[in-house]
């Protein structure tokens, strides 16, 4: 029986090898496979704050752009919100698709 197994399954660090490379990979709680989708989340969750960081650095510098200015906040103002003056009318005219 014993010389139908290969001579390195018979050796104890092999086997032991063997069985704690298959216990990591599927049995484990932290094995490879979830390692693989946790770091893969990592990488796009680090991708969504790399763009939400540029977003607010826009939005900060709109915010202080419009600050700068009574013209400008009123322009924003205006196109934006729909705001006017008490004399004015306002027309809206949307595009047809």
């Amino acid at each position: 029986m014993l010389k139908r197994i290969p001579p390195f399954l018979r050796n104890f660090y092999s086997l032991t090898g063997i069985l704690f490379l298959v216990w990591m990979t599927f049995l484990d709680s932290n094995d490879l496979i979830n390692r693989f989708r946790l770091t893969s989340k990592l990488r796009s969750l680090e991708h969504e704050k790399e763009y939400y960081q540029e977003k607010i650095k826009e939005v900060e510098q709109d915010r202080a752009e419009l600050m700068g200015t009574n013209e400008l906040l009123e322009k924003f103002a205006r196109e934006k919100y729909l705001m006017k003056r008490d004399t004015e009318d306002i027309f809206i005219i949307e595009e047809a698709d």
